[in-house]
């Protein structure tokens, strides 16, 4: 298989090549933002995975400014990617949680510098009022905009174990409404959501698959210290995948995912720090590889099983 120059599936690496004609680069940053379901409008307990740093533990320093936290990262980068752009990606918590005189302040400050192509805004569907999506719209005009959206699942059982706090009916509206302002979506699902089965899974899949989106994350439900999910685990001890077992049933759902659509992650990878189970996770070069071999060893590709 060529069509994704060297691989099986549809990669970010090729989007952003085919785009843009060089490297381009993901940053981190954290722009200080916090989320319903932990200021008290929602919960003030956070989804059940979600980490303290609100799933950016590899974020920049929330201290400092964008452009100095966007400098520092360059800084490490441009000795081995002397020529490389890069995409502001705001991860932590819920990057459209505040009035939109503060989103404009930092979405633009990224903006500003020097080399930066595009932005990337982690969020919730229910942290999209009319006004900010006016504003992504234009964005979307001046620069390479992708909304990241934390789905995790179609399943609304799943999403309330979660405690997503909205359902999936709601996220179709915001969706629509997305839809028509030409956004680039990109959606995150977990894979291996307690209690879900594998069929509940490729029915996530096979449903993605039809909707007007640009790129999914595949997350491995992992477990990190400090979080809800970490107790239910250490009362339950609820079966997570093994490496291989994971490695072939992503596979699977490669196989039925729209080619389409752009796989930007494949797996989950906390820190050593903070990562309780699975501990396979941290390796994820070979889980990388080991899906990239499974593939070839099935003569397979994304989408060969799409309808």
């Amino acid at each position: 298989m060529s069509k994704w120059f060297d691989k099986r599936y549809h990669t970010l690496n090729y989007d952003l090549k085919t785009k843009f004609d060089k490297k381009v680069i993901k940053l981190s940053i954290d722009g200080g933002f916090t989320c319903p379901n932990r200021d008290g409008k929602i919960s003030t307990s956070g989804c059940i995975f979600c980490s303290e740093r609100g799933s950016g533990e590899y974020a920049g320093d929330k201290n400092l400014s964008i452009k100095d936290q966007l400098k520092q990262q360059i800084d490490l980068l441009k000795d081995k990617w002397s020529d490389a752009k890069y995409i502001a990606y705001f991860q932590n918590f819920t990057n459209t949680y505040a009035n939109l005189e503060e989103l404009k302040s930092k979405y633009e400050q990224a903006l500003e510098f020097e080399d930066v192509v595009g932005i990337s805004i982690g969020t919730r569907a229910d942290c999209l009022e009319d006004d900010i999506i006016e504003y992504l719209k234009d964005l979307s005009k001046r620069t390479y905009l992708t909304l990241e959206i934390g789905l995790q699942t179609i399943h609304d059982k799943s999403a309330k174990f979660l405690r997503r706090g909205y359902d999936y009916s709601y996220f179709l509206k915001i969706l629509k409404k997305l839809n028509d302002a030409n956004i680039n979506i990109v959606l995150h699902l977990i894979i291996g959501i307690p209690n879900e089965t594998k069929e509940d899974m490729i029915e996530t899949i096979d449903t993605v698959s039809k909707l007007n989106i640009d790129g999914v994350k595949l997350h491995l439900m992992h477990i990190i210290k400090n979080t809800d999910l970490q107790k239910i685990y250490e009362k339950e001890k609820f079966k997570t995948f093994e490496q291989e077992e994971y490695i072939s049933f992503i596979c699977d759902l490669i196989e039925k995912l729209n080619p389409n659509i752009t796989i930007h992650r494949l797996t989950g990878d906390g820190s050593k720090e903070t990562l309780i189970e699975p501990w396979w996770s941290l390796n994820k070069r070979a889980v990388l590889n080991g899906i990239d071999k499974e593939l070839k060893l099935r003569d397979s590709y994304q989408g060969i099983n799409y309808k």
